[in-house]
């Protein structure tokens, strides 16, 4: 078990990277401040253009306005605000994925495992630094409880399906999730107390490569890449996504551990494993007979809508991080 940061150590670790959080997030403000009144302009001048398409766009720069600065307000509160929220986006993208779940009373048990149990458990767990358990917390002894729960409850059908959408659930919600918090507890010499430089290095680049595959798909995609999956998933958005937001993470290398080439390169990883986690979410979707997985965040969709990147970066970029810069 690694040492526990102490929380009265939470202020001092933020106060220690405001200055560049500062600097970031200024430039990301900017960004949004310019998309607003391009909005605006278009909306008031350019007459030709489809009205529900620029109220959608300006629905997305809204919530964008409101999801970046609940993410500076918990940077700035600290380790512990970091966690909780975290773990309050994994209850809500819970309820979402087992919302569409076609589940049976004998699943009950199971499902208040997943909400009371595994999900406060897996957090405290990163709250308190401990790797050995949290790291297969989920992967093994959840997976393995699970069905034995539902087994002994007696409800035989659909057994195999019900309890592989269970532990798929507890997987992409928790498991996955939760490596996003989870990066604060890596130790990487010379980086100090600026892990959580490493969150938002993460959600930027992972979510402005899905911005950059919508734009560069609107703009010049035509072949679709997963026509039954996706109408607006490109060959085109792909590689001009990826490309852009990698672009974006090398000249980021300045809130990271890493020097340009290595940023650029996990970028690459983490954006490629963030288009895949939006197909096999998509798949999900489609399945299930719906296009989003709620309507919580207007224009956007429900919490797996905009996490749905990030689930499957997150975990990649905590392993390669670790494995290769971390001493803990």
């Amino acid at each position: 078990m690694s040492d526990t940061p102490a929380s009265t150590n939470a202020l001092a670790e933020t106060m220690s990277a405001r200055p560049e959080l500062t600097w970031l997030f200024v430039g990301i403000f900017g960004l949004l401040m310019t998309a607003s009144i391009v909005s605006f302009l278009l909306k008031t001048f350019a007459k030709q253009i489809d009205h529900k398409t620029l109220e959608n766009l300006q629905d997305r720069i809204n919530s964008w306005w409101v999801m970046i600065g609940l993410l500076v307000f918990v940077c700035l509160l600290g380790r512990t605000a970091t966690i909780v929220f975290f773990a309050i986006c994994s209850f809500m993208a819970l309820r979402e994925f087992l919302t569409l779940s076609d589940t049976r009373k004998g699943d009950h048990w199971s499902l208040i495992l997943m909400f009371f149990v595994a999900l406060p458990l897996q957090y405290w767990l990163i709250g308190i630094s401990y790797y050995g358990v949290y790291s297969i917390f989920v992967p093994v002894y959840c997976f393995l409880l699970l069905p034995v729960i539902a087994a002994l409850r007696g409800d035989t059908t659909r057994f195999f399906e019900r309890v592989a959408k269970v532990q798929w659930a507890l997987m992409i919600c928790v498991f996955c999730l939760s490596h996003v918090p989870a990066l604060l507890n890596l130790t990487i010499p010379g980086f100090g107390e600026r892990t959580v430089m490493l969150i938002v290095f993460l959600l930027l680049v992972v979510q402005l490569s899905d911005v950059m595959q919508y734009v560069w798909g609107k703009l010049f995609g035509k072949k679709l890449i997963a026509p039954s999956l996706s109408p607006s998933k490109t060959w085109v958005g792909f590689f001009g996504g990826v490309a852009s937001a990698s672009l974006v993470g090398a000249a980021l290398f300045w809130i990271t551990p890493f020097n340009p080439w290595q940023a650029g390169l996990i970028s690459i990883v983490i954006t490629v494993m963030g288009f895949l986690g939006g197909l096999v979410m998509s798949a999900i979707k489609r399945d299930c007979g719906v296009k989003d997985w709620g309507h919580t965040i207007r224009g956007h969709g429900g919490f797996l809508d905009r996490l749905d990147s990030v689930v499957f970066a997150a975990p990649i970029f905590f392993h390669v991080t670790r494995f290769f810069y971390s001493t803990s």
